[in-house]
């Protein structure tokens, strides 16, 4: 018996994925940080690797270790790391590291002097996002170093990436101008004699809608797992979480009832309510309080009143409701549940986000299927 589930359908990740292949000639890198986009990073790189992608993409050295030890051998890129962080124990892993300054430069050649191979660097340009990566006017600086070190034998460039800002519009204007100086990017790489294997910039949605952008390599995070990278547009995608609980408890209450902390719901007839044994401890938000719906006795219902740490309640009216029953709140919408992007609609976010919340979440068990 259980209490709380999320339920992972890796053949949905399969499925994604292949259908990521069959809409570029490029390798595909899954991305599975932050557990797998909540999804769990093990089961989701293995699903992955087993629908067509080739390489794997985390945010940090830990994410790439727990794969490691997994016994995921694929090669992984690991690209938000920290001054001071274990370059060297990800590089005995054969973990690959990104680089966008002289002085990341300099970490990473000393972790491979101390691991004693040479470091697979994928060098990062800012073409416009504004985050990580080189500036175009410190681009040269960066590249005539690593050129050094690579003669030095303290590296191997396998990559030159960076970043789209509207993630979701690649046809925007902007991202047109970002190509622009990532063609120029890599021009001055060509120029220093480096030949990286893997140029990257594109992620879900320009995989699936900017061949442009390909080069060698895609990045698909949101797609991986079913979630469509850019509104109104259906790729074919299958959602791959499913998240539902059983109610906890079951009661009728008359009119003017209110409900939960600061009364923000109160009863307008009698009615019965149902205790679900999740809340933001476990991955909800806080504001799906009077907004968000379940999928509950064959029919969707609003969270009623406001979300606590550890439970929500459901108004049900007079339809029949006992503990045990099964409460669906998000899913691939076959039986009429609300999907990850209906939630993030009502809560002004997107749908990564909300399936993320639910990742490493003690107090919910995860199946595979």
């Amino acid at each position: 018996m259980w209490q709380a589930e999320i339920h992972v359908d890796l053949a949905a990740i399969r499925h994604n994925v292949a259908r990521l292949n069959a809409a570029t000639t490029a390798e595909v890198m899954a991305v599975v940080k932050g557990d797998g986009y909540g999804h769990g990073a093990v089961e989701s790189a293995r699903a992955a690797l087993g629908g067509g992608a080739s390489r794997l993409g985390v945010a940090t050295i830990d994410e790439a270790l727990q794969l490691r030890a997994a016994g995921i051998t694929a090669p992984t890129l690991a690209w938000l790391v920290c001054p001071g962080m274990p370059r060297a124990r990800a590089l005995a892993a054969d973990i690959e590291l990104s680089a966008a300054s002289p002085a990341e430069l300099r970490e990473v050649c000393d972790a491979a002097f101390v691991a004693g191979r040479p470091a697979g660097v994928h060098l990062k340009v800012d073409t416009g996002l504004g985050r990580g990566g080189a500036r175009p006017e410190r681009w040269l600086e960066l590249v005539e170093a690593v050129a050094k070190a690579q003669s030095d034998g303290l590296v191997e460039v396998v990559g030159v990436w960076s970043h789209f800002v509207h993630t979701d519009r690649p046809h925007h204007p902007t991202n047109a101008r970002q190509l622009a100086v990532f063609a120029e990017a890599l021009d001055v790489v060509a120029a220093t004699g480096l030949r990286p294997a893997v140029r990257h910039i594109a992620n879900s949605a320009a995989a699936l809608t900017l061949p442009a952008s390909h080069f060698d390599l895609v990045r698909a995070g949101s797609a991986v797992y079913g979630l469509p990278p850019m509104p109104d547009r259906d790729f074919g995608l299958r959602p791959a979480m499913t998240v539902r609980a059983r109610v906890a408890f079951a009661k009728r209450v008359p009119a003017g009832a209110g409900v939960s902390y600061g009364h923000t719901y109160v009863t307008r007839e009698p009615t019965t309510l149902a205790v679900v044994p999740l809340g933001y401890g476990d991955g909800i938000p806080r504001v799906a309080g009077n907004a968000a719906h379940v999928w509950l006795g064959g029919a969707r219902r609003t969270i009623t009143g406001r979300v606590s740490m550890d439970q929500f309640v459901v108004d049900c009216g007079d339809d029949p409701v006992e503990p045990g029953d099964v409460v669906t709140l998000l899913g691939p919408g076959d039986m009429g549940e609300p999907t990850a992007e209906e939630w993030a609609s009502i809560l002004g976010t997107v749908s990564y986000e909300v399936v993320t919340n639910f990742g490493g979440r003690s107090r919910i068990r995860r199946t595979y299927g």
